[in-house]
């Protein structure tokens, strides 16, 4: 009888280490002194693990003009480290990262060097104090680290995930972001040849016409149909290289694209997060307010 209720426990055990092979739980607490990146470098092939304090550096770096205010390049630092760690702990390659637009820019110091000049110390120095600021933190969601998608400038709005990544996130949902409209080059007017246009588009250039024009509730667009081809906005935004989905077309002589905005418009918009710290917002409300129901916590690194 003794032997029975011995065997009970084992048992339960048991199961729990099965579930925690097949339902493994992702963590981001580490207990190493430092914690590592592997990223992988675009052009040349080359992997290379790196401390990820020292990433991120580079990251901003990379992402964010170093001209911007304190509390903005803080929400970059928090926003790119969640990014990273989020990647860690998903990757199935063996890096985590690249080094490219892929998933976030990196630069090296030397590249640094060459990007700021004279001023690399000043700005060194002043993203470096963001990333020790910031040191460790991250954005969870139900007790996850989230995928903190980021881009340069909204139209007045940021985009719900599923619109242009697909998929749902409870925190990855559209917000206004009216500030942007007060940024230098929010609105670009790009023109194309006739032939570039349809070429980029591979349509037919004896006629152009644009119809069925679909925009979503933030203004931009999910579908077009161009000499009765449909497109779906994103498509467009990439084979054009244009700078958002927010975009008009007009036809004359040549084609007049005009755009609001830069970038994919998913989760924190860089140039409203420095216009929103020019108003004396801290990087903590910058976040709570791009990423929804988001907790600011910290790792060990």
């Amino acid at each position: 009888m003794k032997n029975k209720y011995l065997i009970i426990p084992i048992i339960i055990l048991s199961i729990l280490a099965i579930s925690s092979f097949f339902f493994p739980r992702t963590t981001y607490f580490n207990n190493e002194e430092n914690m590592n990146i592997v990223i992988k470098d675009k052009e040349t092939d080359e992997e290379k693990e790196m401390d990820l304090e020292e990433y991120i550096i580079g990251v901003i770096a990379g992402e964010m003009p170093a001209s911007f205010n304190e509390e903005a390049l803080k929400a970059q630092a928090v926003a790119a480290r969640s990014y990273a760690i989020n990647k860690i702990n998903t990757s199935t390659t063996s890096y985590d990262v690249l080094t490219d637009i892929t998933n976030q820019v990196y630069i090296t110091t030397d590249d640094m060097k060459e990007k700021w000049s004279t001023n690399f110390n000043y700005y060194y120095e002043k993203i470096k104090l963001a990333v020790e600021d910031t040191k460790g933190l991250v954005m969870t969601y139900n007790g996850e680290v989230i995928s903190a998608y980021y881009f340069s400038m909204s139209n007045g709005y940021t985009e719900n995930v599923a619109s242009v990544f697909g998929g749902e996130e409870d925190y990855l949902v559209s917000v206004e972001s009216s500030w942007d409209k007060n940024v230098k080059n929010f609105t670009v007017n790009t023109i194309f040849s006739k032939y570039e246009f349809c070429n980029k588009l591979n349509i037919s250039c004896d006629n152009i016409t644009i119809n069925n024009i679909n925009r979503n509730e933030t203004n931009h667009v999910e579908s077009i149909t161009i000499n009765d081809k449909d497109f779906k906005g994103t498509e467009v935004r990439s084979l054009l290289g244009l700078r958002s989905t927010d975009f008009t077309i007009e036809i004359d002589d040549d084609i007049n694209i005009t755009t609001n905005g830069y970038g994919h418009g998913v989760g924190m918009s860089q140039y409203g997060a420095n216009e929103m710290a020019k108003l004396g917002y801290n990087y903590e409300e910058i976040l709570k307010y791009y990423y929804k129901d988001i907790k600011i916590e910290k790792i060990n690194v």
